[in-house]
């Protein structure tokens, strides 16, 4: 089986409305490993170690963020 590891930076409305807490739910929810984490600048910076397709998923969902 192959394993992909990609480390993300998401910027924008990411701190004081959950979003780290919810990419933390949504990697443990899809299997991936790695950690997520508050930058003082204002961003959110995770790295994701997982299945091809479920890295590529959590990319994705991050694009989007959690529901309004």
């Amino acid at each position: 089986m192959s394993r992909a590891i990609l480390q993300v930076m998401i910027r924008g409305r990411v701190q004081g409305v959950g979003y780290r807490a919810w990419v933390e739910y949504q990697a443990t929810t899809s299997g991936l490993e790695g950690w997520v984490r508050n930058r003082r600048d204002g961003s959110v910076e995770a790295l994701f170690a997982g299945t091809p397709k479920h890295v590529a998923d959590m990319v994705a969902l991050c694009r989007h963020g959690p529901p309004p």
